[in-house]
């Protein structure tokens, strides 16, 4: 905006784009501050527990010997120093890396100095276990071992003198997509992945302690020239790689409680004749995401099965659904995969899941033009004595075992005829795509972008109409991000008429949570713990009989508008139950939530409620505990 100067404040709300940038790098450096803070802390945590962090220069003999070792055996093979002066076209730097910029010199001055850049690979680990005589624990990061052996690496050319810090640049990720319709959405995407990495630099980070002169040159070279985006930090960067931290050191932690099979399937023959019979609801992580797997296995290898169908947007690296699919169709089955390839940070490997289900015999349909399909479904096709049924499930998050054991999700499965006549309606657009009228004649899933907006608007009128009457209404929402206005417009007029309203809210929350006309005060927090709460459960009251859905979709206009999604009903009572039970466990968190109010404090609830309520651990508790009593699919 600032590059298009008076342009950009036409076209935008926003007036003062430099000043807008001028407060986002205050707090930025404010929260780099704080950081440093808790960085500071966890070593201290870590010393009391006589863990160690050691640089190259804090080695003794054994332990540089160790390092010389690894390095020569494990690392030499990786490193391919630039020795970028001698570069006439600066090399593109992978904004998910670290580098090692490196100052070489001589110390009588025979030799003028240089510049280098040595990548820090990520094909090895970032934390290396040192040797060690005592009952301490001492590690070493990669860069440090790189650090420590550059004499090794640059004695070629006769320098005797080093310096090395960490550099990081962060480039534009936005990937445009043309209207060229000549062009494929495979070669546009290609193209787009391509781009990307050649991205403009938005932000370069570096070590504060590096040489003014290497510093200056680097900039120089890598065209930066907004001086907001150039961020001084400490000696680490990329602490994200400290989820691999080594484990093994520790003496005491707390392990995360291992996910278990949803009782009802525990002793089951099959999962598929469980939801034969009944509704199943997985809460993930809690519940183990193998029930999943076992359905599709199960899909794969069944002589009665006829198809399977399903959409997927994010994939585990080695995915086992990939694996369950092709296994499918080695059996004979008819296997269709929507794919989604325009999923942010995944465009690639989806690409390369695309290649190999095709490869296998799979019918891969890449969605909808204009439209991200982020429904999560599927549906099996069987055959049994000349009598069709289906089964398979609507969910909340993605089908991906990994981050199934770190999102929180709700996955229903069922063989409800109504559902499953929907989710055939779906494919059968989703297939096609030229007939969105299949998407309007769906009479139990609310899909957007044909039906979304005007369903929620009409369950909220609802409990608004109700209201009015004197009569007790509310609506309970859980979702990732409110910020679409006629919606938020809506709840103001509920919340005004008396409808009790509690949200959780993970993460965008545009809407202002307290009003001196709102009748009843709108409960909001947001809970940010060990797992990502990645859920969407809508209830409303309906007067006493209530309404309750899980959807895949967030209340922003993206998905509501621009994407199919899907919101499932859930009828069967001792599930609606378990929802409400497990966000009844959520509104009451006293711990890990925050409380979403006008002036954006993010304080931490309290209550008086005596006893310390953790929700994520509660919900454990639970639904480890609970004892469920028989039931019916055709219940929902």
């Amino acid at each position: 905006m600032i590059e298009f100067g008076k342009k950009a404040t036409n076209m935008h709300l926003e007036a003062s784009p430099d000043k807008i940038l001028k407060d986002i790098n205050i707090i930025v450096s404010n929260q780099q501050d704080q950081f440093n803070t808790t960085w500071t802390n966890i070593k201290r945590e870590l010393r009391s527990q006589k863990i160690f962090l050691l640089t190259e220069k804090q080695l003794n003999r054994e332990q540089q010997n160790f390092v010389l070792t690894y390095y020569t055996e494990s690392v030499r093979s990786f490193i391919v120093p630039l020795m970028i002066e001698d570069i006439q076209d600066f090399p593109t730097l992978n904004d998910k890396s670290i580098y090692l910029a490196c100052k070489l010199s001589k110390k009588d001055g025979t030799i003028p100095q240089r510049f280098a850049l040595v990548s820090v690979t990520s094909r090895l680990p970032r934390f290396i276990t040192l040797p060690s005589t005592s009952e301490n624990k001492y590690i070493i990061l990669l860069e440090d071992i790189i650090r420590f052996c550059l004499p090794n690496l640059f004695s070629y050319f006769g320098y005797d003198t080093f310096s090395s810090n960490i550099i990081k640049v962060t480039r534009d990720a936005e990937m445009d997509i043309d209207n060229d319709v000549s062009t494929s959405l495979i070669q546009k995407i290609e193209k787009g992945l391509k781009n990307r990495k050649k991205g403009k630099p938005v932000r370069f980070i570096y070590d504060k302690e590096i040489d003014n002169s290497l510093l200056n040159y680097l900039i120089k070279r890598l065209g930066i020239s907004n001086i907001d985006s150039i961020q001084p930090g400490e000696r680490i960067h990329n602490f994200k790689d400290f989820i691999n931290f080594p484990d093994n050191v520790f003496e005491r932690k707390n392990l995360r409680k291992k996910a278990f099979i949803h009782p009802i399937l525990q002793n089951a023959s099959s999962v598929t004749s469980v939801i034969l019979q009944r509704d199943v609801l997985l809460n993930f992580p809690y519940h183990s995401f193998e029930s999943v797997i076992d359905l599709l296995i199960e899909a794969a290898i069944s002589p009665d099965v006829i198809s399977i169908k399903l959409t997927c947007y994010r994939l585990a690296p080695g995915s086992n659904i990939i694996n369950a699919l092709t296994n499918a169709v080695r059996n004979g089955k008819s296997v269709i995969v929507v794919m989604e390839l325009r999923a942010r940070f995944d465009e690639e490997a989806n690409l390369e899941w695309k290649r190999k289900l095709e490869e296998s015999g799979a019918k891969v349909y890449i969605g909808a033009p204009n439209m991200k399909i982020h429904a999560k479904i599927c549906l099996i096709k069987k055959r049994v004595n000349n009598h069709t049924t289906h089964l398979g499930f609507v969910s909340t998050g993605n089908l991906n075992e990994k981050t199934a054991r770190l999102y929180g999700d709700h996955c229903l499965l069922t063989s409800n005829r109504h559902i499953m006549a929907d989710i055939n309606r779906i494919f059968t657009y989703l297939e096609n795509q030229d007939n969105p009228q299949l998407l309007k004649a769906c009479k139990k899933l609310i899909v957007s972008p044909v039906t979304m907006r005007t369903q929620m608007h009409s369950l909220i009128d609802r409990e608004i109409q109700v209201a009015r009457q004197g009569k007790p209404a509310a609506i309970t929402l859980k979702i990732n991000s409110l910020s679409d206005e006629e919606l938020i417009l809506k709840l103001y007029t509920a919340a005004k008429a008396g409808v009790k309203i509690k949200m959780i809210i993970r993460g965008i929350c545009c809407m202002f949570t307290e009003n001196k006309k709102f009748v009843k005060k709108i409960k909001a927090i947001s809970i940010i713990d060990e797992y990502l709460e990645h859920a969407r459960v809508f209830i409303f009251h309906n007067e006493g009989k209530e309404k309750a859905f899980i959807s895949s979709a967030d209340w922003m206009v993206r998905n509501i508008d621009h994407r199919v999604e899907v919101t499932c009903p859930v009828n069967d009572k001792e599930i609606q139950k378990e929802l409400k039970d497990i966000l009844d466990i959520q509104l009451s968190d006293n711990v890990k939530a925050r409380v979403l109010d006008n002036e954006l404090t993010n304080r931490y609830a309290t209550s008086q409620h005596p006893k310390k309520i953790r929700s994520q651990i509660e919900t454990f508790n639970y639904l480890s505990k609970k004892k469920y009593l028989s039931g019916e699919a055709g219940s929902n």
